[in-house]
């Protein structure tokens, strides 16, 4: 699988289910894929102007692969879809 980048709230500390970011990071390293983690502003999301440039929208978590896609979905399909090997 191809090293991705995730986009992510700056709360790396949370290793809980209620986070969000958290669900589809564990579900990264789960799988064994290589990612790079790029912190955004909490809140308010209007702070996050280079997410907003690069997916067209404010919510986190943001999956960017290597060929430049980018993948956004709730975070219970994102972290479905990289156990299930369909990310890239």
């Amino acid at each position: 699988m191809p090293k991705v980048k995730l986009h992510r709230c700056p709360f790396t500390f949370i290793h809980h289910d209620v986070d969000s970011c958290w669900k589809v990071q564990r579900a990264l390293e789960e799988q064994g894929v290589e990612y790079e983690i790029v912190k955004h502003p909490g809140l308010p999301r209007s702070r996050r102007k280079d997410l907003q440039r690069l997916s067209g929208q404010q919510w986190l978590p943001v999956l960017e692969l290597e060929d430049g896609t980018v993948y956004r979905a709730e975070s219970d399909e994102m972290a479905a879809r990289v156990r299930s090997g369909e990310l890239g």
